[in-house]
């Protein structure tokens, strides 16, 4: 029984990672910081999950979330850093430390976790996951931060991946586009406040459910990068192609968003 180590898994990707996985026969270490959610997770999948309650900005809880993988399982096949926040302002509003928050857990809580579990999964041949996002490849205006997390993590990603060729180690780069899922709700305003209500209609997005079946199968086939929807795909060769012609349409395309930070932006230079 292969054994996987899932962060931020107490909703949207991750939850429905842990699902996925467990029903494909494997043991899921599932972390997060909501123990209800994990505990309900867990009830659902009873052996196949086991809840670990931890912040992924501590090195210390990811190097014992996976001593308690070896103590439950025996063994750690993979480990599939999904942890991440998101924050909607303009670089000129946001604080300072919205923006330390975000790269903390998405790019630091990232290699906390990679880190750790890194001699486990050496030794097995396993699996390094770093859930990224379209936004690692083409910024998004009113997500510097979010984007430049994304970006650090696909260079520690495409680094690490290097320093571990012949090794028979599989570093995938996984990038959903938009997805269902809380980020948007629990995404820090200028202030860090959460914004409280998703801009996107969220029902016509992507299923976590999906991203988590794309995600498995490109585990299984050894993939390097996984970009996931048609528009995703399209943003980032469009960006490799024209990012000066990519600008305007981004921009027109976030300048819609209900109550889009953009508008103030665009107002101050009439």
């Amino acid at each position: 029984m292969r054994v996987a180590w899932i962060t931020g898994a107490s909703s949207g990707i991750g939850e429905a990672l842990a699902r996925h996985l467990a029903e494909e026969g494997w043991a899921v270490l599932a972390q997060a910081r909501r123990q209800d959610r994990l505990e309900s997770l867990a009830q659902a999948y009873p052996g196949r999950i086991r809840p670990f309650v931890g912040d992924v900005r501590d090195p210390e809880a990811c190097h014992e979330a996976v001593q308690e993988a070896l103590r439950t399982f025996g063994r750690l096949d993979a480990v599939i850093a999904n942890a991440g926040i998101s924050h909607r302002a303009l670089v000129e509003e946001v604080a300072l430390s919205v923006l330390r928050d975000v790269f903390e857990v998405n790019f630091w809580g990232a290699v906390h976790a990679i880190r750790a579990a890194l001699p486990e999964v050496r030794a097995r041949r396993g699996w390094i996951v770093g859930v990224s996002s379209v936004a690692g490849f083409r910024g998004l205006p009113a997500r510097s931060g979010y984007s430049a997390s994304k970006f650090a993590l696909n260079g520690f990603l495409e680094a690490l991946r290097t320093e571990l060729y012949g090794t028979g180690v599989c570093v995938l780069t996984a990038a959903p586009g938009f997805t269902r899922s809380e980020i948007r709700e629990k995404a820090l305003t200028a202030t860090g406040e959460l914004q409280g209500e998703s801009p996107l209609p969220e029902a016509r997005l992507m299923s976590a459910e999906a991203v988590a079946a794309a995600l498995y199968r490109a585990m299984l086939r050894r993939q390097k990068y996984l970009v996931l929807t048609t528009q995703g795909r399209l943003t980032v060769w469009l960006n490799r192609l024209f990012p000066g012609w990519l600008d305007g349409l981004v921009y027109r395309h976030f300048l819609r968003e209900p109550e889009s930070p953009l508008r103030s932006a665009a107002s101050g230079q009439r």
